[in-house]
């Protein structure tokens, strides 16, 4: 049974910063991609940021150069530090998983990428105040 948990979502003042975690556990891949996404309200669910199990990343043109997405592969643990942050980045942001069919490098072209991701976790919630 495959399970994403994200934490370490919560308020900000505009200009700070946080740091996610998603643990990953049971995925049926030896070679994956997972990645970030969130989803204000009112708005459609974007991708934020992905890497491959090999540590290759992408970022929506939004938040490139503010986040940094990383993986702890032996512990199977998704982060996403995130700094700078600005009102427009309030959202609930969700961690993804799939495997070796996830084009994650079409992110940074602006292309979705959410149907490649095959598992979900709940979201953790962001909130930047100004």
């Amino acid at each position: 049974q495959v399970q994403l948990v994200e934490s370490g979502g919560g308020s900000v003042q505009a200009g700070g910063s946080l740091r996610l975690s998603c643990a990953a556990s049971g995925l049926p891949y030896s070679h994956y991609a997972m990645g970030w996404f969130r989803q204000a309200p009112g708005k459609e669910r974007e991708g934020v940021a992905a890497i491959d199990h090999e540590g290759s990343t992408s970022y929506a043109s939004s938040v490139k150069g503010r986040f940094t997405i990383s993986l702890d592969n032996a512990k199977k643990i998704l982060y996403l530090e995130m700094n700078s942050l600005k009102p427009e980045d309030t959202a609930m942001y969700y961690c993804a998983a799939g495997g070796p069919g996830v084009r994650w490098w079409l992110l940074s072209q602006g292309l979705p990428i959410e149907a490649d991701f095959a598992y979900w976790g709940q979201g953790t919630q962001v909130t930047v105040s100004s």
